[in-house]
């Protein structure tokens, strides 16, 4: 910790000296009105002034997400206190708020997201998680903090997040491009190139067309390595692999969207998205063979397509309001991992490689690798209506239907394996899983919402929903591996394409509601409290494991008060709010014998919290931003892993993880600070600006044997710093991200179960220190 608080007092007295420097020059900023811009969001479907809405909401607009270079999902989550991110490579990442994670591993057969993640109208999260999309032309980033069950539904549990595009306007032409060029600290350089058209083609119709291409320079270096296994004597080197800067990433995509405005009252609004991230090496490095290191022996990466149709039709029935919205999105992820860990491991523990021969008898090199595809469907239907915002009793209401499927393939090969002993149909194959998953859920939702007096407003609502979760295939050894799993197991012919035979066929089907109440208080025109009872929900799932019985759906109970307050006439905004959120029979994936996922209900847990934001307008073109969380999350009950009758227990001798236990993950304390000044140097437009994020350390796992293996993640600090410099259409900006090179650990983890493979962890760590330049024009 000693290092953290160190970064934060050098990155505190950073700010402070800048702070003095752009007050002494504001002194002499020129005259003229000082207030902050108004913020708009769309939280409760339908546009409000960020100030009226009783949600804890940050909101990052168009200009903030320029000003401080965020290009991606890490970027702007930075930015946001009340969430946190479990991530092992890009488009491999799980978003959580409020502390409401259990330590999900995130496997194909594990629990639904916490939080949802919407693009404009459309529920874009799968079910391993959030698109890594690429944020360029985007209007705004939302994150709603608490359960949002009412209007967002399932995956909305714990929060919302909304990433909303910037839309064809028939206002008239614009354009825009933006390159930049950078080089990243121990390792190689990158570039961006975006750009965006608005082209009115009638005085009804208008498209806009957005481009975008990213190379991100890689920092981990693949070192030269050796290990021999035990039981056979082989010996595996990586001489052939070993390269530096070898996990660099390439990102391509675009979008296209039509508006057409259809009478006076309806606008139909198709849009087309679509990006490609091919991901080279490994983004994480082993501590055993210094910083930014790591020694592996087969090919690792990823190829992450997707592609998102989207419809919305707004309009007028009457004095209704009617949205529509409905989307498809298809992803492919090809990936490539070295799984040499586990092979070494468990081979060294139990003579594991005794029992991988060829077809002679021999042993042979037992290394490991995988090979995946997985292959993600997800189409959603809602439709609702809405009275007018001017009521004062108003209505907003609907009905939403989504399916989503997973293709999942992972095919674990040793080289020379025998036939006797692969798969049936994969040669050299150990195991396979083929299988489908499917999750469909269907609800009806509706907020009342009625003004008692011009002061005080009450608001009600409610979602009844359905969810029907299935999970069919193949997963396991042939049978002349075994006889306990996979082929020996199978109770029919193959029933997915590709597989041998089928031995998993399982679903589950609920039902439920998650109601809402909240009490607003309009103190003064600019001045709001507000406190709110609200539930979030998880639907449950199957466990492959036929020992193990389904999970159940988990829900979150949400206490709340909060406050938006505006002051000196808008030049300062302070916002906030409390919360005591209790969480009952989560659901909390780990690893169990073989290396497969279980998932169970485990007892209850509590979180604590307060978080706050503050814009304030100083003087004349000096602006200064800071939001902040404190979590306190921590188990109510034992969790212990034993099953009595199929049903989970909190009272055993010696629990897991016992009650008070901290919720892993989510940091204690988060916050970040930016100032920004703007002047005049003759007919050039100046600026600078610098940011500060801390965050204090967290456990990766929620039982206590397994953290202590891992290790827990140290708290850090980091600073960003941008200066520049504009005229007319165009400007010119240097920045460095991460200036002093902090070295933090993202996310800890090992490559099978930390009892086998946990003395060798990895730890995913943030970029060092990036340095850029950048040239933009709009037109």
């Amino acid at each position: 910790m000693k290092r953290s608080n160190t970064g934060l007092l050098t990155a505190a007295l950073m700010a402070s000296s800048m702070l003095t420097t752009v007050a002494a020059q504001a002194q002499t900023a020129p005259a003229g009105a000082v207030a902050l811009d108004e913020v708009v969001v769309t939280a409760q479907k339908r546009s409000e002034n960020l100030q009226d809405v009783p949600i804890s909401i940050q909101a990052l607009g168009t200009k903030t997400l320029e000003e401080r270079h965020i290009a991606g999902l890490n970027d702007y989550i930075k930015f946001l206190p009340s969430v946190s991110i479990q991530t092992t490579s890009p488009g491999f990442s799980s978003v959580f708020m409020r502390g409401i994670v259990s330590g999900d591993n995130a496997n194909h057969s594990g629990p639904l997201p916490t939080v949802g993640t919407y693009l404009d109208e459309q529920p874009i999260t799968t079910i391993q998680g959030a698109l890594d999309l690429h944020i360029y032309d985007i209007a705004r980033v939302e994150a709603l903090a608490g359960p949002q069950g009412t209007l967002y539904g399932a995956s909305s549990q714990a929060g919302t997040v909304r990433i909303i595009t910037n839309k064809p306007s028939t206002a008239g032409f614009s354009a825009g491009y933006d390159l930049e060029a950078n080089t990243i600290a121990h390792g190689d350089a990158g570039y961006v190139a975006e750009g965006f058209v608005n082209q009115p083609i009638s005085d009804k119709i208008a498209v806009r067309l957005v481009g975008w291409a990213e190379h991100d320079g890689g920092y981990i270096d693949n070192v030269a390595n050796s290990l021999t296994y035990p039981t056979s004597g082989a010996t595996r080197t990586n001489a052939n692999r070993v390269k530096d800067n070898y996990n660099d990433v390439d990102t391509y995509g675009g979008r296209a969207a039509l508006r057409v405005e259809v009478g006076d009252n309806w606008i139909i609004t198709p849009t087309i998205m679509g990006q490609q991230e091919k991901v080279h090496g490994l983004f994480s490095y082993d501590p055993s063979l210094g910083d930014l290191k790591v020694g592996h022996f087969y090919p690792e990466g990823s190829n992450d397509k997707w592609g998102q149709a989207a419809l919305t039709v707004e309009g007028k029935i009457s004095n209704l309001d009617v949205v529509y919205a409905g989307s498809y999105l298809k992803r492919t992820v090809d990936s490539q991992s070295d799984y040499t860990d586990y092979s070494f491991f468990y081979d060294t523990l139990t003579t594991y490689g005794a029992y991988w021969t060829d077809d002679a008898g021999n042993p042979v090199d037992p290394s490991q690798y995988i090979k995946g595809k997985d292959s993600y469907s997800k189409v959603s239907h809602e439709i609702r209506v809405s009275t007018p915002q001017e009521n004062r009793l108003r209505f907003v209401g609907g009905l939403f239907y989504q399916r989503q499927t997973h293709g999942i393939f992972q095919d674990y090969i040793i080289d020379a394996l025998g036939e006797s002993l692969s798969v049936p149909g994969y040669p050299h194959t150990i195991w396979l899983t083929q299988q489908k998953r499917v999750d469909r859920d269907q609800a009806a939702f509706g907020e009342l919402a009625y003004d008692i007096t011009d002061k005080l407003t009450i608001t009600g609502g409610i979602r009844f929903f359905k969810a029907h979760n299935t999970l069919k295939g193949f997963f396991g050894y042939g049978a002349g591996y075994s006889s306990n799993t996979g082929e020996a197991k199978c109770f029919t012919g193959p029933e997915i394409s590709g597989s041998p035979c089928t031995n998993l066929d399982k679903g589950i089907k609920e039902k439920g509601n998650s109601p809402k109440v909240t009490l607003t208080y309009k103190v003064t025109p600019d001045k709001l409290v507000y406190a709110t009872y609200s539930e979030g929900f998880r639907p449950g799932g199957i466990n492959r494991r036929g020992t193990i019985p389904p999970y159940d759906a988990d829900y979150l109970k949400n206490y709340e008060a909060g406050w938006k307050t505006s002051w000196a006439d808008n030049r300062l905004r302070w916002n906030g709010a409390v919360y005591l959120e209790k969480w009952q029979d989560f659901q909390v994936g780990l690893l169990g014998a073989n290396g497969l996922t279980e998932i169970h209900n485990a007892g209850s847990a509590e979180v604590k919290g307060v978080e706050t934001d503050i814009n304030w307008a100083i003087a004349q073109g000096w602006t200064l931003n800071a939001s902040g969380a404190y979590t306190s999350a921590h188990l109510t009950e034992n969790f212990c892993e034993e099953l009595v009758g199929g049903v989970q227990v909190t009272d055993c001798a010696t629990p897991d993880a016992p009650d008070g236990s901290v919720l892993p993950i989510t940091p204690k304390l988060k916050f970040n600070l930016t100032t920004r000044y703007e002047w005049n140097i003759g007919d050039l437009q100046a600026h600078v600006q610098g940011s500060a994020v801390y965050q204090s350390g967290s456990w990766t796992d929620l039982r206590i044997q397994e953290r202590e293996i891992i290790g827990r993640q140290n708290g850090y600090t980091t600073a960003d710093f941008t200066a520049g410099i504009a005229r007319d259409s165009w400007m010119l900006e240097a920045y460095v991200k991460n200036a002093f090179d902090k070295r933090a650990s993202l996310y800890r983890y090992a490559e099978c179960i930390e009892t086998v493979c946990g003395s060798h962890p990895y730890i995913v760590p943030n970029q060092p220190r990036i340095m850029g330049l950048k040239f933009g024009q709009r037109f």
